[in-house]
């Protein structure tokens, strides 16, 4: 296949671009919340008298994961692929 022809094949590419970065983007924060909540579960395991003070940082630190998976949702349609 000629560079050419790859370069004809690339640009038939049809379908938002967007999507696949989405796809992409929320991997981060998938393993973000898998770290915060393996490491809150073994906190807790190891001193459960603090237990609600661990859960607290647990929710803050979900919320805060979460909030970069949703801004990671909203940005393909802010700035749309041309």
């Amino acid at each position: 296949m000629s560079a050419l022809q790859t370069l004809a094949a690339a640009v038939q590419i049809k379908g938002n671009l967007g999507s696949i970065g989405y796809g992409l983007a929320a991997i981060g924060p998938g393993v973000g919340v898998g770290i915060i909540f393996g490491n809150g579960t073994q906190a807790m395991a190891r001193q459960p008298e603090a237990a609600g003070l661990i859960r607290a940082n647990q929710i803050l630190g979900f919320v805060l994961c979460e909030a970069l998976a949703l801004i990671g949702l909203v940005m393909p349609f802010v700035y749309p692929y041309k």
